[in-house]
């Protein structure tokens, strides 16, 4: 039996009420990206009572992520620890009734739906535009309402989705933009904004769940000029649009797929090496045979390996690989094949 005491101050609001905070003891959500405004997310939500939250990353934490994401300390970069397994650790911590799934894996159209068919919301704290578009097609496709957010250099933006009420992302967004754009990698991002657009990520997923009405803006703010600007979006559903009105889901299409099995990450000097078939790895065995190449660490969830002061090379159990050092894929694969291979 749940001890309601811990949430008196959020059910004496009247918008939440000892109804909505029941809602959320039932709730189910899933946060995708457990970087900036996935931690702060998640805080939000396990304190506020939500009672089944899935954590999905595919990264490890670093120290540069400490200026920004609240939910780590420099003991988890010493440890090695999955960015997944260190927020689960952390938010246990917080809230011990509240159940926390900690999925170490990049979200590809190999395990979305599994993934996030389940969930009743799902949170966008992922920085590439590809996962979004990927997550627009699970979303529409189950009829799971999410909310997008992003954030970079002193902006940050965020939208709620609802599949078959308002425009889907690939109405908003129709094209995937070209390259890469603006990174916090290009040119930096401040702590407070991640704050900012998480905490109102969290607020929004709260309303849904208590099915409170939500926002209807995509609302884009900066700190540095202390600017704000809300765009409207209840008329922009595109009649034409091939998600939500053809429900065609070229994200989730194997053929029509453009996601690669190489790709470079956002926030510093990786390349991520994904196979789609499963390639189980014995971390023990492996690590005995890179020893003699270089310094071998590791845990139950990876092994990094450092041939050089600049690059290190994280292992994970399912075989995804992290080649940090550098952001060209060339020499990322010649470093995976030299070292790795097949």
């Amino acid at each position: 039996m749940t001890d309601l005491g811990r949430y008196s101050r959020q059910i004496l609001f009247s918008g939440i009420g000892e109804e909505g905070q029941f809602k959320l003891l039932q709730g189910k959500v899933a946060i995708v990206g457990v970087g900036a405004l996935g931690t702060v997310c998640g805080n939000h939500l396990v304190r506020s009572g939500v009672g089944y939250i899935r954590l999905i990353d595919r990264d490890v934490v670093d120290l540069s992520n400490l200026q920004r994401q609240s939910l780590f300390n420099e003991e988890d970069v010493s440890e090695n620890l999955p960015k997944a397994v260190a927020a689960q650790k952390r938010l246990n911590s917080i809230n011990s009734t509240v159940t926390i799934d900690a999925v170490i894996s990049d979200l590809n159209l190999d395990n979305a739906e599994e993934l996030l068919a389940g969930v009743d919301v799902i949170i966008d704290g992922t920085d590439n535009f590809m996962t979004r578009y990927l997550i627009n097609d699970v979303a529409v496709k189950y009829g799971i309402p999410w909310v997008h957010g992003a954030a970079v250099s002193s902006r940050g933006m965020f939208a709620v989705i609802k599949p078959g009420i308002t425009p889907c992302y690939r109405c908003l967004f129709p094209q995937v933009p070209a390259g890469r754009g603006e990174t916090c990698d290009t040119i930096g991002v401040l702590s407070p904004i991640t704050d900012i657009i998480g905490s109102f990520q969290a607020m929004e997923a709260i309303k849904l769940l208590v099915g409170a009405t939500t926002n209807t803006n995509l609302e884009q703010i900066d700190i540095w000029d202390t600017s704000f600007f809300s765009m409207d979006t209840s008329e922009g559903k595109n009649p034409h649009c091939p998600t939500c009105v053809n429900r065609q889901f070229d994200f989730l299409d194997r053929l029509s797929s453009v996601q690669e099995t190489y790709s470079s990450l956002c926030g510093r000097e990786t390349v991520q090496i994904y196979f789609r078939e499963k390639r189980e790895r014995d971390l023990h065995k492996l690590g005995e045979q890179l020893k003699q190449n270089g310094q071998v660490t590791g845990n139950q969830f990876l092994l990094r390996f450092s041939p050089d002061d600049g690059t290190s090379i994280v292992v994970f159990k399912d075989g995804r690989v992290l080649v940090h050092g550098t952001n060209d894929i060339v020499k990322a694969k010649s470093l995976y094949s030299k070292y790795i291979g097949n």
